[in-house]
């Protein structure tokens, strides 16, 4: 098979049962007894395999819906819609769940049955499971604050557990991640049971760096991605040329060239960036843990989330004009002069020529991840220019689409998208500890230097250290550098809360005639999603709500 490693929820629906004398006594062929597994390493690897599916997918996306990056429009695929505008209520769920942490207790307590497996796999197989765990207890402690930290199967009449304190839940997180972290792999050779694309010691190490620099536990932070960073195995992906077909993009429309050396620059920045989440390079050098897929089986649904109607698309995630004013210069690296809203209006309803100067000499990830009006894209098909139709069925109301995350060979081929989805890569890691460095010591030469890599990945210049010569300064080429490498990754929504600066930029978003897309309204209980009601209910009083809900 083309992928590595299967990760199925109906593994554990395919063993063999064995037989008995008593057919009244044979468990049933659709279900797996106590009494017929937990008995060989195979089950565990199947089990194991089952676990993995548990993994978020590109559902993050919908995190930067809930930011000021995105406007999610759409209320019945997720609650993005419902907490950017600032409507939530008790009646939603935005994330609470256990189905993941309780198949991963499960696990946990019955992977001991198996006899004469091999303790090393045995303790491998258990990290895994627990890295799953540590995961999905982190991202609802993002959501939620306290959460009920269950680390046993429940028996069905449990229902009062209590919220636990915020801080025994991150450091249960930071904690296993760091034991697991000493039992992972740096790598897997490949084979049965080693397949690459498992969980590794990297991938416990990028999240607990993670979870320090959200808390802002910058030595920690600092530590944890600076060991990532030692491992020497990661690295930002490049490409050395484009494919045929991208090269048919007239991008000498949009960037006032220099020389052929410059155009190459602006181009293999724009390729090297857009292609690294292609299913062509997936398990690339950049790449740290993604949620793989299954041909033909598992595919995800970026193709139809992202695209506008016209290809096909259902724009249930599009861009808002406050993210593509965060993309700065390609000439200068430093931001651009834009027009007023009113302005731009005015030119875009005239068909006036003005209006493609925003557009001009941008940083390469514009045009790498966001369709504008006028933007080319070949790979899509031939001559494909992107027009915002308004209005129309299943089209952006902010006159975007994102390009970023869609694989265009999809439609060249009429086939699914069964790209893996990436939930961790180095620049993740590289900017944390830039952020993390630069809040607990201020600049040095470190941090130009990881950020330096990912802007020249990316075609764009160094950072001007005789500019940027503060703390103060640099935060904010750091913030807004997460800001555009990391947009639609699901990173927005904690890093505008975790900032504070949510009260300031959750405003309502504008289209490119300059009326509303989406009315937002921002109070600080919004730092937090509400419990839902009916787990409240479900508790029978025992959990609490958060403060204003």
């Amino acid at each position: 098979m083309r992928k590595t490693i299967l990760y199925t929820c109906t593994a554990l629906l395919m063993f063999t049962v064995s037989c008995s004398d008593d057919f009244l006594e044979r468990p049933p062929l659709d279900d797996v007894s106590e009494e017929t597994f937990w008995k060989t390493e195979e089950d565990l690897y199947k089990a194991v395999n089952g676990i993995y599916s548990q993994l978020p997918a590109e559902g993050f996306i919908y995190d930067d819906g809930s930011s000021d990056n995105a406007h999610a429009q759409y209320p019945w695929e997720s609650k993005a819609t419902v907490i950017s505008a600032g409507s939530i209520i008790t009646a939603d769920d935005a994330g609470w769940g256990y189905e993941d942490k309780r198949r991963c207790n499960y696990f946990l307590e019955n992977a001991d049955a198996v006899e004469n497996a091999d303790p090393d796999l045995l303790n491998r197989y258990k990290a895994e499971v627990r890295f799953v765990r540590a995961y999905s207890y982190f991202r609802m402690m993002c959501k939620f604050g306290a959460v009920p930290l269950v680390t046993r199967t429940l028996e069905i009449n449990e229902v009062d557990i209590p919220r636990t304190p915020r801080e025994e839940v991150l450091d249960f997180i930071v904690t296993e991640l760091e034991d697991i972290a000493e039992i992972l792999p740096v790598t897997y050779p490949g084979g049965k049971p080693h397949e690459k694309g498992r969980i590794t010691r990297g991938a416990a190490l990028a999240l607990k760096a993670r979870a320090h620099l959200y808390e802002g536990q910058w030595q920690e932070a600092v530590d944890a991605a600076q060991k990532v960073m030692d491992l020497g195995i990661y690295d930002l992906f490049k490409l050395d040329a484009e494919s045929d077909i991208n090269l048919e993009d007239n991008y000498s429309h949009w960037v006032d060239f220099d020389d052929e050396q410059d155009k190459q620059n602006f181009r293999l920045g724009l390729r090297s960036y857009e292609t690294l989440f292609h299913e062509e390079y997936e398990g690339n050098s950049e790449v740290i843990l993604d949620r793989q897929r299954i041909a033909q089986i598992d595919d995800n649904f970026l193709n139809t989330y992202l695209p506008p109607g016209t290809i096909g698309g259902w724009s249930s995630v599009t861009p808002t004009q406050e993210l593509v004013n965060s993309y700065n210069s390609y000439k200068t690296g430093e931001p651009v002069i834009l027009p007023a809203p009113e302005q731009r209006a005015e030119w875009y309803n005239s068909g006036d020529p003005a209006f493609e100067e925003e557009f001009r000499n941008r940083d390469p990830r514009l045009y790498a991840t966001v369709m504008f009006p006028g933007a080319p894209w070949n790979a899509i098909e031939d001559g494909f220019v992107f027009e915002w139709v308004q209005g129309a069925s299943n089209m952006s109301q902010t006159g975007y689409n994102f390009r970023k995350l869609v694989d265009p060979k999809i439609y060249r081929e009429n086939i699914g998208n069964y790209a893996n989805v990436i939930l961790l890569r180095y620049a993740e890691v590289l900017l944390t500890y830039a952020e993390a460095k630069n809040e607990l010591s201020g600049p040095d030469t470190g941090i130009y230097d990881v950020l330096d890599d990912i802007r020249e990945r990316a075609g764009m210049p160094s950072v001007d250290r005789n500019l940027y010569n503060t703390q103060e300064k640099l935060r904010e080429v750091i913030r807004n550098e997460r800001r555009v490498e990391l947009a639609l990754e699901g990173h927005r929504y904690m890093d505008i809360r975790r900032w504070q600066i949510a009260p300031v930029v959750m405003k309502n978003i504008k289209n490119l005639k300059n009326t509303i897309a989406q009315d937002r309204v921002w109070e600080d209980k919004l730092y937090l999603m509400p419990v839902p009601q009916s787990q409240m209910d479900l508790s029978e009083g025992v959990l609490e709500q958060n403060p204003g809900y």
